[in-house]
């Protein structure tokens, strides 16, 4: 119900608007990693935002980089919720409440579980907003908002504003050009939100090409990230972008699946485009692994001719794996961990696999009575929270830590990129891999100094393609590939000193998109 305090409006005077990401989790977390959580501003709240009038006022405060004072009293606050942030997330909701604000709550976890969500809201959002949330807001003009508003038909991103960019801080964050031009996946993971969110209507569909190429346009600089859950999805809508970009001069790194990059030319003309590193995927090495979470695009794929194939273009790859399928004994994680090195796979998340409520992976360990806890923050991958069939709870948790150690270690780093032909690929490699783990005090120190955005250099340094040419040695190998690790650039040379500690804790790179909550509603 509407909370007896909650202010409507009366008239259609200017509404109030605050848009909040609440964090995902407490800063003294052992698992806190700064640099993880200020790679990619809120685009949905963004995107809601710019159905807002002319008139209206707005701001957007993503917890995860800035404070979030409580001490103001918007008309609406619109809150966006995933699985590990909800009881934050319901927390601040209340308060709200009780001050007499109106308010909302979407995303993920809202519309898998909507009966717990609507104690702490006025009104509750399923699904995608694009559709819901212009209605929701005409209504509330009125003085008449409903308490849910589900999407259905009619799902299309014709005539969606522009993201209100303007919100959003770009130097609290690593990459603020990132972009999503497509919603869903035309895939059925049973371990995927993606059905659960998108129930009752189209599960997968695109911006207008143009449409795209217009927001991409408006990006400064060269690099990209599109949070798509699958880029390559709609081939002839990713054809039309692709060559749409050529010219553009573009960086990019996106997601897609071990068939779409195994299929036809598409992730040539994306190479083309400018495609420099990709999220993969590959999730198991075990086919009944594959057969049972209903992950058809990875069965009988040749996972070494998916590795080989982006490696001959210079894409570098981000491989997802997941751990505790119920065809993993013992030897999984050494097996895995083996093949990403060997393979010559730059980064890799690793996972634990993680029954979201919602899905047909929840919905068979519910019956089969094997879920463990209903304790929401602890549903982050890094957890177990479910019986595993043939391994242990303590023994799938320590071999999870195990393989991320061992991914990462120096030695596994520099064998890794030895996969590679030449010197600058190996380069390449060694400094993007070592730079997630490696660095932790740099980061942190960027992140303090609000000064990410003199990495963006680096990074489009590291995402530039190489060139064959003369023969170099190393040294002059890493100059020319990353010229803005010169020691006469001051804040290079004091960051460089300030790494020498490192930490241990557990590096997601890119974090990902198909396995965990989509990074754009986030993750």
């Amino acid at each position: 119900m509407i909370a007896s305090g909650s202010r409507l409006l009366s008239n259609p005077r200017a509404i109030d608007a605050k848009f909040i990401l609440p964090a995902l989790t407490e800063a003294t977390d052992p698992y806190w990693r700064p640099i993880k959580y200020s790679l990619f501003p809120p685009l949905g709240l963004a995107t809601l935002a710019a159905y807002l009038g002319p008139g209206d006022r707005a701001v957007i405060v993503d917890e995860h980089v800035e404070p979030l004072t409580l001490n103001d009293l918007p008309d609406l606050v619109v809150i966006q919720v995933y699985i590990t942030n909800a009881y934050r997330a319901y927390k601040i909701a209340d308060h709200y409440r009780s001050q007499g604000a109106f308010v909302c709550l979407g995303g993920l976890h809202i519309t898998s579980l909507p009966d717990e969500a609507a104690i702490h809201a006025d009104t509750i959002f399923l699904g995608p907003g694009e559709q819901t949330f212009p209605q929701f807001l005409e209504d509330f003009r009125a003085g008449k908002p409903a308490r849910v508003y589900a999407s259905a038909s009619g799902r299309t991103l014709e005539r969606v504003p522009p993201i209100r960019r303007d919100l959003i801080k770009p130097g609290y964050y690593l990459v603020p050009n990132s972009i999503v031009v497509t919603r869903g996946c035309p895939q059925h993971c049973d371990f995927c939100y993606k059905d659960a969110f998108f129930q009752g209507g189209r599960g997968f569909y695109t911006q207008r090409v143009d449409d795209a190429l217009a927001e991409i346009e408006r990006l400064p600089g060269r690099h990209l990230y599109f949070l798509d859950d699958h880029l390559l999805g709609d081939r002839r809508f990713a054809e039309s972008l692709f060559d749409g970009m050529k010219g553009m001069r573009r960086l990019f790194q996106s997601a897609a699946t071990v068939d779409s990059i195994l299929r036809g030319d598409l992730i040539e003309r994306a190479a083309e485009a400018g495609l420099r590193s990709i999220f993969v995927g590959f999730e198991t090495l075990t086919q009944d692994n594959l057969r049972r979470s209903n992950k058809r695009q990875n069965l009988g794929r040749d996972y070494k001719a998916v590795a080989d194939r982006l490696h001959s273009l210079g894409i570098m790859i981000n491989g997802s794996f997941v751990f505790g399928m119920d065809d993993d004994g013992e030897d999984v994680f050494r097996r895995t961990v083996d093949w990403a090195i060997d393979r010559g796979i730059t980064t890799a998340t690793f996972h634990i696999q993680t029954p979201y409520p919602g899905t047909q992976l929840h919905a068979r360990m519910m019956s089969e009575g094997r879920m463990l806890t209903r304790d929401w923050s602890l549903y982050d991958t890094r957890h177990v929270v479910y019986r595993p069939a043939k391994l242990k709870a303590e023994a799938l948790k320590e071999g999870y830590d195990w393989a991320y150690r061992e991914f990462y270690r120096w030695s596994a780093i520099a064998r890794a990129s030895l996969h590679h032909g030449t010197l600058k690929h190996q380069a390449k490699h060694l400094f993007y891999a070592a730079g997630w783990k490696k660095f932790e005090p740099l980061w942190d120190m960027m992140i303090r100094a609000r000064q990410l955005a003199r990495v963006t250099p680096l990074l489009e340094g590291v995402l530039s393609r190489v060139s064959r040419g003369r023969k170099t040695n190393q040294i002059e190998t890493v100059r020319e590939a990353f010229p803005i690790l010169s020691p006469d650039v001051p804040h290079v040379k004091q960051a460089t000193n300030d790494a020498s500690i490192q930490r241990n804790d557990h590096v997601d790179a890119l974090p990902p998109t198909s396995y965990s909550s989509t990074i754009h509603d986030r993750t």
